[in-house]
């Protein structure tokens, strides 16, 4: 393989583990944690749905609080564990390093009640305290990101927030003993202002690839890996050794492998949509061998789930393939009876700019979901309007505020049905939106 090709290869390969360490430095820079911010091991506890001018993460939903920690293995086990959650929907999904889902605590896959964990890095061996279960990480990085269903409402806030407060992450040898987190270390030369991913952009080649061969010496490769792998030692990555420079070759601006990240940009705008919707029914949460995938979905945001758990429909289009407008233009989004999105934990549909963040509106709504009362149709259909006036003193329940201009809206379907009617073998799929006439 040419050169530069491998460079290209190498450089989505190791996308998204550069990406998840610059995120982890990101949220761990701190000595004590805040609502966005804990030291590593240590716990965020976001206390509310984000600020409408909070940019600090794209796509902020206002239907679960996040809760997570960032754990290092590479010293030894961390035990994570979680309370009686009863009926309340939650998801506790384990990344590894590479953005990849390795394991998942959550209402679907292990149910409510406590639970605790030992979470260690590839290769370890020992003994656990009875009743704590081994969970093997495959890279000494792990996020666990964590998302609790909350109504928003002060009672609510309250009893998730006592929830929240019984959720706990410990070193093993100090499992069943008094701990006190000692404080995290803050790097003063992280930029803390700047995004991360266009701190990952930004990276000169021979830095990136210096991150990368760094984080590999923790964080190896899958046995899957092994012919990339040996790609890569062509332009000096060999896992467990520093970057060798002089292996890797000049390119010209033309064979700048970051132009694989826009090829990847316009690869997913040509994904044929459904009734106007972009999401994934396979290929999420693992990716395999297609590094590509992996790569575009960590642009997009780390942290995808498995489709099981959680699917992500978002429209840049409507039915007649022309952008959002609010500007003139209203848009009705219609649900036959008994057709509304079919899950076991809950739905929303939330309005973003496009650059998916919230937008200010005069009834500071954000998003409608199932704990919404609608108003029905004579039919028992149910229509949602998405305009930036007001639809009618009868209808405003059903209305999610648009600006007067472009924007994005996006779904959630948390632990989508399974069995017919499904968005996951697509005997269900989300109606198109309309404009109004």
């Amino acid at each position: 393989m040419l050169k530069h090709k491998i460079v290209r290869e190498a450089y989505l390969f190791g996308y998204p583990l550069v990406t998840m360490d610059m995120t982890r430095r990101h949220e761990t820079n701190v000595r004590v944690p805040d609502d966005a911010h804990a030291p590593v091991g240590q716990l965020v506890k976001l206390r509310a749905y984000p600020a409408v001018d909070d940019h600090g993460a794209a796509a902020p939903n206002a239907d679960t609080l996040y809760t997570m920690a960032w754990l290092d293995v590479s010293a030894g086990p961390w035990v994570f564990s979680i309370p009686d959650m009863g009926d309340r929907f939650y998801i506790m999904p384990m990344l590894s390093g590479f953005n990849e889902v390795f394991f998942v605590a959550g209402s679907r896959a292990t149910g409510g009640k406590a639970q605790e964990y030992a979470v260690t890095g590839p290769g370890w061996s020992g003994t656990l305290p009875d009743g704590v279960t081994h969970v093997e990480s495959p890279t000494a990085l792990v996020w666990i990101l964590g998302r609790v269903y909350c109504e928003g409402t002060p009672e609510d806030y309250k009893a998730v927030h006592e929830l929240q407060d019984r959720f706990s992450s410990v070193p093993l040898s100090a499992y069943g003993k008094p701990y006190t987190p000692l404080p995290g270390v803050v790097d003063e030369t992280f930029d803390m202002d700047k995004a991360v991913r266009k701190q990952v952009n930004d990276l000169p080649l021979a830095d990136y690839f210096t991150y990368l061969a760094e984080l590999l010496k923790a964080n190896p490769p899958k046995p899957e890996d092994a012919p990339v792998v040996k790609l890569m030692a062509e332009i000096g990555i060999v896992p467990g050794q520093d970057f060798d420079h002089g292996k890797l070759p000049l390119l010209g601006h033309r064979l700048d492998p970051k132009l694989a990240l826009l090829e990847l940009v316009r690869a997913m705008k040509d994904k044929k949509p459904v009734n106007g919707w972009l999401y994934w029914t396979s290929d999420a949460g693992q990716y395999g061998t297609d590094y590509e995938q992996r790569a575009m979905v960590t642009m997009i945001g780390p942290g995808l789930n498995f489709p099981q758990d959680a699917l992500y429909p978002f429209s840049e289009k409507d039915a007649d393939g022309k952008e959002y407008d609010g500007s003139g233009h209203a848009y009705v989004m219609h649900f036959e009876k008994g057709q509304m999105p079919p899950v076991k934990g809950f739905w929303s549909l939330t309005m973003y700019d496009p650059d998916f963040f919230f937008i200010p509106n005069p009834i500071d709504r954000y998003s409608l979901s199932q704990r919404d009362t609608f108003a029905t149709n004579a039919d028992g259909s149910v229509d949602l309007y998405l305009q930036a006036e007001s639809p009618g003193p009868g209808k405003e329940a059903n209305w999610l505020p648009a600006p007067k201009g472009k924007f994005v809206p996006m779904l959630r379907l948390y632990w989508p049905q399974d069995t017919p009617p499904s968005i996951l073998d697509g005997s269900w799929t989300p109606p198109p939106l309309r404009r109004a006439p």
